[in-house]
């Protein structure tokens, strides 16, 4: 099967390209990109004009649930409602039930996404066994069995020098290690932002020092072991700050927000709001602020949907009792061109926070659309107004607190691999 589009705005921030192009693909990968006619004949030509193509979404911090959780979602709830919303690739976080600790539970995990539909479904492998913090994986095996990084997801390491030891043997394998910076003796098992909201609820606080404390100290092993992290999730204004400056040094350091950091502050939890029980918390808007900052100016490469379905029940107790995380697969696009709109970031760069960036991170030739490279593309309707109804999410979990929030455009049409997957 072979298809021509045409007339499309071609955003390929891989290559800087952003202009009026015929996309042609054939035997799943991009035989034609110009201006120009194409050499010979396509199956199938779809006039797109009005629409953007671009590289499909590599959402880094995407929970599906399976092994371990099934009763919350699956790879077969949970695939097709990433490919409805422009989704082509995720990372799965180690933290899995069991662990992703060792190759056997890599191979279950291909096996499984494998079978349950045509998504990319890349894997960070655990750090340590049994995420306990106590003794290190096999890492090597991990990598030959093709995880693409390694992480302790939110569990803390034993102390530091294990933590040096782990980033020295990543360091080794050329494996990037995915942080999550936020200090486990400061936060001292608190549930929103220290602040005057979370105060006047009588809720533990979370201080910004825990995400501060945490990023200094990884910082500060990077720079003795010159060994490559990810900090996944930034949610203060100093934390981003740390980040830049370590940029500055030419230090390998890179780092995601989730996409409802970019929208929520703490001042959302207000009323006991469950649905913005998150971890890390919603900070305050000047934090808020600084992140949106960071993104636009590159900082921060890569926006993730942090997504986390959760059954209704999860999410109907006492505010410190209820589970955090967002279902934030079907509003990462649209929120994220929600936001470039708001924050007048141009089209090339919000593509490339969504497509290019993480693909770097995790280093896949993925997130561009340039001749030869694998047809994994989108065609979004950029001018498309719509209200996100949580009802309405393919995702088994309906926990989102942007239920009737205004979303910035609609994906058309989604291909893996050259092969459409979902049209609207």
């Amino acid at each position: 099967m072979s298809l021509l589009i045409t007339g499309a705005r071609v955003l390929d921030p891989a290559s800087g390209h952003d202009g009026i192009a015929e996309v042609g693909i054939r035997d799943g990968r991009i035989d034609h990109l110009g201006s120009g006619a194409p050499a010979g004949a396509y199956d199938e030509t779809l006039d797109a004009s009005g629409l953007w193509l671009m590289p499909g979404v590599l959402d880094l911090a995407a929970r599906f649930r399976e092994p371990g959780q099934s009763h919350k979602a699956s790879f077969r709830s949970e695939i097709p409602a990433a490919l409805a919303a422009g989704i082509t690739g995720i990372v799965l976080p180690p933290d899995t039930s069991p662990a992703i600790d060792s190759p056997a539970i890599v191979n279950r995990i291909h096996r499984s996404a494998s079978a349950a539909g045509p998504l990319n479904v890349h894997v960070l492998g655990a750090l340590t066994k049994g995420l306990a913090g106590e003794a290190l994986s096999e890492m090597g095996a991990l990598k030959q069995a093709g995880c693409v990084g390694l992480g302790n997801a939110l569990a803390p390491l034993a102390n530091s020098l294990f933590a040096r030891r782990a980033l020295e043997y990543a360091n080794g394998l050329g494996l990037t290690v995915h942080v999550f910076a936020q200090d486990a003796a400061l936060s001292n098992g608190g549930c929103v932002h220290e602040g005057p909201v979370g105060t006047r609820l009588g809720l533990a606080p979370i201080p910004a020092a825990a995400e501060v404390a945490a990023l200094r100290f990884w910082i500060s092993l990077v720079e003795d072991t010159g060994a490559s992290i990810h900090v996944g999730r930034l949610s203060t204004a100093r934390g981003a700050g740390l980040v830049e400056s370590a940029q500055r040094r030419g230090l390998p350091v890179t780092a995601d927000v989730a996409i409802h950091q970019l929208f929520l502050t703490d001042e959302d939890v207000d009323g006991f709001n469950a649905q913005c029980h998150v971890i890390p918390p919603l900070r305050s808007a000047e934090d808020r602020d600084a992140l949106r900052q960071a993104v636009k100016r590159g900082v921060i490469g890569t926006i993730c949907s942090d997504h986390q379905p959760h059954e209704i029940d999860a999410k109907t107790n006492p505010f410190p009792q209820t589970e955090p995380g967002i279902s934030g697969l079907e509003s990462l696009l649209p929120l994220a061109l929600r936001y470039a709109a708001e924050a007048g970031v141009p089209p090339l760069d919000i593509v490339a926070r969504l497509s290019s960036g993480p693909a770097a991170v995790i280093d896949t030739d993925t997130g561009s659309v340039a001749t030869g490279h694998t047809a994994d593309i989108l065609l979004v309707d950029p001018q498309a107004r719509w209200r996100l109804q949580a009802a309405a999410l393919l995702s088994a979990g309906r926990n989102t607190p942007f239920d009737g929030s205004e979303m910035h455009g609609r994906v058309v049409r989604t291909l893996v691999r050259g092969q459409t997957v979902f049209s609207a």
